[in-house]
């Protein structure tokens, strides 16, 4: 029987841990997570980025099964980053973990080509189980959010995002979202890598999809719902 156990323990200890790359622009964020990841036999934090530009350069050296990555990122977002990486040689898995909520962004981020959405509400367990879902190939949401693919697909649900705001595509909600951290159009061009010309079309169009007359509406709007997205509200 001892020699059983130790044959068992010593194929654990050789059994391939599967590489995550963490993409978040909070260190103590990325510390937490790595030091929780790092601490299972199966999983080991290969790499980390703050921006998505580096995290595109690291990735062929890093060799991740799975980028966990948030919404909100210097230069591209989450949801821009993750169709990105749809374009690249090699399939590369993506989970979603942000305080953003999901009843907005879940259904954006599968559309991109993500395999989950975990708020950081969530627990150490919540994370390491979806994880280990999408590793696994299956996808990960919530109970609430699955139930509500399930009734639209099924013709009974209504859409899931809610409010006005759903009008907007996923390039202008990024744009709406620097508009309400106070950023002037020269910045969001320049962090965005679009021009300046570009951003205006942008905040027109989403002036005229949300109905609103004047730029400083426009931005007394942006600021109320960046502060209630980032609260869990939509």
């Amino acid at each position: 029987m001892a020699r059983e156990t130790k044959t068992v323990s010593t194929n654990r200890s050789k059994r391939k841990r599967r590489r995550i790359y963490l993409l978040d622009d909070h260190p103590m964020i990325r510390y937490g997570m790595a030091e929780l990841i790092n601490g299972e036999a199966d999983l080991v934090v290969c790499g980390e980025a703050s921006n998505t530009y580096d995290a595109i350069d690291d990735l062929p050296k890093a060799k991740p099964d799975l980028v966990i990555v948030d919404i909100t990122l210097q230069g591209k977002s989450g949801l821009e980053f993750i169709k990105e990486i749809q374009r690249l040689p090699t399939r590369l898995d993506t989970l979603v973990v942000s305080m953003h909520d999901e009843g907005f962004y879940a259904e954006r981020v599968l559309r991109a080509g993500g395999r989950g959405y975990l708020m950081k509400l969530g627990s150490a367990e919540e994370l390491l189980g979806a994880i280990r879902r999408v590793l696994s190939g299956e996808v990960f949401v919530s109970e609430r959010i699955s139930s509500l693919i399930f009734d639209q697909l099924t013709g009974r649900g209504k859409p899931i995002e809610g409010g006005i705001v759903s009008r907007l595509t996923d390039k202008e909600v990024e744009v709406l979202s620097l508009i309400g951290q106070a950023k002037e159009s020269r910045d969001i061009a320049k962090q965005l890598n679009m021009s300046l010309k570009t951003v205006e079309a942008h905040r027109t169009h989403i002036r005229q999809k949300l109905e609103i007359g004047s730029r400083a509406e426009l931005i007394q709007f942006a600021v109320r719902w960046t502060m209630s997205d980032d609260l869990g509200g939509n």
